[in-house]
């Protein structure tokens, strides 16, 4: 299984960086414009249409506002297992942000790991100006 482990600093406040990442239905106004154009909530979902033309279905698996966590998994598409975290932590005046992901197959890892390095680069030039 590959393990896909991604993290930067953000020159921002880390309470307004989790508030942008809790609100599981708004990737595509509030965390990552652009990388993510739309973002629709089902029952314990959401539907995430990327940039790319690519369209998936998340499951929304913790929201943890004490560790300021946030999980999902991908059903279906090119994956038999993804599973992703996020996390803000306070990091000398600013936010550091940690992004991990698990999936199978391996073969997908190096698509997969574009694809957070891009959506990371996103997060800090959006959260940083706000």
């Amino acid at each position: 299984m590959a393990s896909i482990h991604e993290e930067t600093f953000i020159d921002a406040r880390p309470e307004d960086v989790w508030a942008a990442l809790r609100d599981v239905g708004a990737l595509h106004t509030r965390l990552v414009p652009g990388f993510v154009v739309d973002t629709r909530l089902e029952d314990g979902a959401r539907i995430v249409t990327f940039g790319n033309g690519t369209v998936a279905r998340e499951l929304i698996i913790a929201l943890d506002d004490e560790r300021r966590r946030l999980v999902w998994s991908v059903v279906g598409g090119r994956f038999s297992h993804h599973n992703a975290s996020a996390q803000v932590f306070a990091d000398d005046g600013g936010t550091r942000f940690v992004w991990i992901a698990d999936l199978l197959p391996d073969q997908v890892a190096g698509d997969i790991r574009k694809l957070m390095e891009q959506g990371l680069a996103v997060l800090k030039k959006t959260m940083e100006r706000s």
